[in-house]
C-alpha cells in the first residue's frame, strides 16, 4: 500500500515538473515578462547604474582629497666639501639616508566648470533613464507583435486542419464512390490534389509559428528550448484593441519618448557652451600638506606644515576658447533644428498612422463580412456535392475561397491590430 502511494505521489510531483517546465503568458503577463528578462533592457538598466555612479563621480571631484606617500632615499655614502674659510681645510658633508612621509589635503574652492559638469552629469543621467523608456517601449512593440503574428498563424493553422478534415472525409467519400463506378475517377483525384495543397499550406504554417516561438523567446529572454504557452486569444485582443480602442483625437508631441529624448539632448547642448564658456572664469584651490620626516639629513631647515591657495586666471589661449564656445553654440543650434524638425516628422507620422489605421478597419469589417460568406457558401457547396448536384471541381474551388477569405481575414486583423500597436506607441501608451 505505502508503495502504491509513493509511486502516486511521485507521479503527481512529475505531472507538475512538467505543467511548470511550460511557460503560460497571456499578452500583458509576456510583457511583463519582458520588461524583467530581456538583454537589451538589462544593459539599459546597467547604464543607468553606470550614469549613476558617474554623476557620483563628478561631484566626488569638489570633494576634500587626500593623499599620502613615503619615500626613502640612500646616497650610497655620496659626500661633498664645504669651504668657509680659505686658510682652512674644507668642511666634508656626507648625504646621510633620509626617509618623509607626507600627507596632503586638497580641497576646491570654486570652479565654474565644476558646478556646470554636475548639471552634464545629472542631464547624462536623466538622458540615460529616458533611453531605457525607449527600449522598454520598442521591446514591447516587438514583443506584442510577436504575440499578434503567433497567434493569427494559430488561427490560420486551426482553420487549415479543421478544412483538412472535412476534404479528407469527402475524398474518402469520393474514392468509394469512384471505386463504385457511380463518378469518375479524375473527381477523385482532384480531391486528393486539394488534400495535398491543404496539407502543404498547414505544413507552412506551423513552421511560421514555430518561428514565431523562436522570436517571442528570443525577446522574453528565454532559453531556446523553453516551451511557451500563450493564454491570450486573438478575438479578444481584436475586441479590446479594435472594436474597444480608445486612442487620442490629438496627438500631444511632448508625450513621444523619441521628441523626449531629443529635448533632453538640446538641454545638454545648452549647458555644454556653459561649460565651455566656464574656460574665461579663475578656479581656486587650496592645499595642506604635512611632512613627518623619519630619517633627516644633518642639516634641514624644510618647514614640516604648509598651506597654499593656488589662483589659475586664465588670460590669453589665442582665440582656442572662443572656437570651443562658439563650436558648442553651433552644436546647440544643430540640436535645436533637429528637435524641430523630428517634431514635424513625428506630427506627419502620427496623422499617416491614423489614417492607415482607419482604413485598415474599413477592410477589417468589410473581410469579416466576406468570411461569413465564404463559409455560407462552402457548407451549401459540401450538400450539393453529397447530393451530386456539382463537381469536385466547384466544391474544390468554394474551399479555396473559403481559405483566402479566412487568410486575408486574418492578415487584415494582424496589419489592423500593428496599426493600432504603432499608434499607441508614438503616443506612448503602450
Amino acid at each position: 500500500m505505502k508503495r502504491k502511494i509513493g509511486l502516486a505521489v511521485t507521479v503527481m510531483w512529475m505531472a507538475v515538473g512538467s505543467a511548470q517546465d511550460s511557460l503560460v503568458l497571456s499578452i500583458e503577463e509576456a510583457i511583463q515578462y519582458a520588461i524583467q528578462h530581456n538583454k537589451t533592457l538589462i544593459n539599459s538598466k546597467y547604464a543607468i547604474d553606470k550614469s549613476e555612479q558617474k554623476l557620483k563621480e563628478t561631484i566626488a571631484q569638489g570633494l576634500p582629497q587626500a593623499s599620502a606617500s613615503l619615500d626613502y632615499t640612500d646616497y650610497l655614502g655620496a659626500e661633498t666639501s664645504l669651504k668657509l674659510n680659505p686658510m682652512a681645510p674644507p668642511a666634508v658633508i656626507k648625504f646621510n639616508p633620509t626617509s618623509y612621509l607626507k600627507a596632503s589635503v586638497s580641497q576646491l574652492i570654486f570652479s565654474s566648470s565644476y558646478y556646470v559638469g554636475i548639471q552634464l552629469s545629472k542631464l547624462g543621467k536623466a538622458l540615460t533613464e529616458q533611453s531605457y523608456q525607449k527600449d522598454e517601449l520598442n521591446v514591447k512593440e516587438q514583443v506584442i507583435q510577436s504575440y499578434y503574428m503567433i497567434l493569427a498563424s494559430e488561427r490560420i493553422a486551426s482553420i487549415i486542419r479543421e478544412n483538412k478534415a472535412n476534404a479528407m472525409a469527402i475524398e474518402e467519400k469520393t474514392t468509394h464512390l469512384a471505386n463504385a463506378g457511380i463518378i469518375e475517377q479524375t473527381d477523385a483525384k482532384k480531391l486528393s490534389v486539394m488534400v495535398a495543397s491543404v496539407d502543404n499550406a498547414l505544413h507552412a504554417t506551423e513552421r511560421q509559428i514555430e518561428l514565431g516561438y523562436n522570436i517571442l523567446r528570443l525577446q522574453l529572454g528565454l532559453d531556446p528550448q523553453q516551451p511557451v504557452k500563450l493564454a491570450s486569444r486573438l478575438d479578444e485582443i481584436a475586441e479590446k484593441y479594435i472594436l474597444h480602442a480608445s486612442l487620442a483625437d490629438t496627438f500631444d508631441v511632448q508625450n513621444n519618448p523619441d521628441f523626449r529624448l531629443l529635448s533632453m539632448q538640446e538641454e545638454m547642448a545648452r549647458k555644454t557652451v556653459d561649460l565651455k564658456k566656464t574656460s574665461y572664469l579663475p578656479s581656486i584651490v587650496a592645499v595642506y600638506a604635512h611632512t613627518e620626516k623619519i630619517k633627516k639629513p644633518i642639516f634641514d631647515i624644510t618647514p614640516k606644515d604648509l598651506v597654499a591657495v593656488t589662483l589659475n586666471i586664465p588670460i590669453f589661449s589665442s582665440g582656442q576658447r572662443y572656437t570651443q564656445v562658439t563650436q558648442a553654440k553651433i552644436d546647440y543650434k544643430i540640436a535645436q533644428n533637429t528637435k524641430e524638425l523630428v517634431k514635424e516628422q513625428l506630427t506627419i507620422q502620427e496623422k499617416q498612422l491614423r489614417y492607415n489605421y482607419n482604413n485598415l478597419l474599413e477592410q477589417y469589417m468589410n473581410q469579416k463580412h466576406n468570411v461569413e460568406i465564404a463559409r455560407e457558401v462552402l457548407e451549401k457547396m459540401k450538400l450539393k456535392y453529397q447530393q451530386g448536384l456539382i463537381s469536385s471541381l466547384e466544391l474544390t474551388s468554394a474551399n479555396n475561397d473559403y481559405l483566402t477569405a479566412e487568410s486575408n481575414y486574418t492578415s487584415i486583423t494582424l496589419q489592423l491590430l500593428n496599426a493600432e500597436l504603432a499608434l499607441r506607441k508614438i503616443n506612448n501608451k503602450l
